[in-house]
């Protein structure tokens, strides 16, 4: 698509910095893995000197300054069924709210409803940067399409979506793949990180551990929103699995979700040593909770990077993924991959063999490799707009 030859490019001084403009969806106050990746991005952005501005969904309208940058709070319905996500389904007030902004550069952080913020950013001849946070087949295929429709129906998605945006930015390899099988040339890749001060094997705790193993030696933590395509009933099949076993092994539940009851009920009626926490305010008591546990497990078959998971190992913690994930290869030695609750169970098994101290060890080496400064750098140069590394890092926390 060519630019209208009357349209005026929006631009700014370089010496002030870009203003990036990042619009998200499906971000509420507990929506976990997104809502962490956004603050960090848009903190990391501050530091290196441009002016990030953050613009969601909400109840209402609300315009403040936070940490990460401006965050501007447009009113947008809530999806039922989801647990509280809302997403901005009026294309006027956000293009409003864009010829306002007059952005440098454009990241967006849905390829659905607002996949119209790519013509809209050709228009007026600014870089944009699409943020692909899941695999658009396997969420296609949790709603119950088969695997050759979900396929074909997602390659046309991405399909457009490559062709709208300057840039399809993946944080994995498995996230690029189905951009790549369409042969889009577009694709960049940029791991997301963890912040390794927050989530720390010091904040191990024995009094954690004994509070939610209820009496058993083995406790295990899952920490995921409870929505069908994060597959939370794998965790719950997983300790029944166990305790038949012989395993004496109890789990503890950090997350909220539309599945909560049915899943309070099932452990219930199966008389399974399940906590289940909700939302966790407080960071601190998530960090206990996360470092005092045995095996953290992420079930999620969807899942693109896993801040959960990758939070989970900077805790100490070792975790079992889903094989059809993009986690195993970033769990990589420090823990397992598994499809059904079986293989899940057996994985507990072989990580619980490992002494202690050394698999601990393990999953924090192997968190040190993704550091936000890392990935602040990354997504900044997707953008053409990013600081040395060093110079970064010497602004940022890691």
């Amino acid at each position: 698509m060519t630019t209208p030859p009357n349209d005026t490019p929006y631009t700014r001084e370089p010496e002030r910095g870009l203003r990036i403009v990042r619009i998200a969806n499906f971000v509420t106050p507990v929506s976990g893995g997104l809502r962490t990746a956004l603050r960090h991005l848009g903190e990391g952005y501050a530091a290196a000197g441009h002016e990030p501005v953050l613009v969601i969904p909400g109840a209402t309208t609300s315009d403040e300054l936070t940490a990460q940058g401006r965050v501007i709070t447009l009113p947008g319905p809530e999806i039922p069924g989801t647990g509280g996500y809302r997403v901005l389904a009026r294309r006027a007030p956000v293009e409003a709210v864009l010829e306002s902004l007059r952005p440098d550069r454009l990241e967006v952080s849905d390829r659905t409803t607002l996949r119209w913020t790519g013509e809209w950013a050709r228009r007026h001849r600014v870089p944009a940067v699409m943020v692909s946070h899941e695999s658009a087949d396997g969420v296609l295929g949790t709603w119950g399409l088969s695997a050759g429709t979900a396929r074909r129906t997602a390659d046309a998605l991405n399909r457009r979506t490559a062709r709208s945006y300057t840039k399809v930015l993946c944080t994995t390899a498995w996230a690029a793949a189905e951009f790549e099988r369409i042969g889009a040339r577009n694709v960049v890749r940029a791991p997301l990180g963890v912040d390794l001060a927050r989530w720390h094997p010091d904040f191990r705790d024995p009094a954690v551990h004994r509070r939610y193993a209820l009496g058993a030696p083995v406790l295990l933590v899952m920490c995921s929103r409870l929505s069908p395509e994060k597959k939370p009933d794998t965790a719950l099949h997983t300790l029944a699995r166990l305790r038949a076993e012989g395993v004496d092994a109890s789990l503890v539940v950090a997350g909220e979700g539309p599945l909560r009851a049915r899943l309070t009920t099932y452990a219930r009626s199966a008389r399974l040593p399940v906590t289940f926490l909700g939302h966790i305010a407080s960071r601190d008591e998530l960090a206990a909770v996360l470092a005092s546990a045995d095996v953290a497990l992420a079930p999620g078959p969807v899942e693109t990077f896993g801040l959960a998971a990758l939070e989970a190992l900077g805790s100490g913690t070792p975790v079992v993924v889903s094989s059809r994930s993009a986690l195993p290869s970033l769990v990589g030695p420090a823990g397992a991959a598994a499809d059904t609750p079986a293989e899940y169970a057996a994985a507990v098994r072989r990580l619980l063999t490992v002494p202690v101290a050394e698999r601990r060890a393990r999953a924090r080496t192997r968190a040190e490799l993704y550091t936000w400064p890392a990935a602040v750098h990354a997504f900044l140069t997707a953008h053409g707009a990013a600081l040395s590394a060093d110079r970064l890092a010497e602004r940022m926390p890691s």
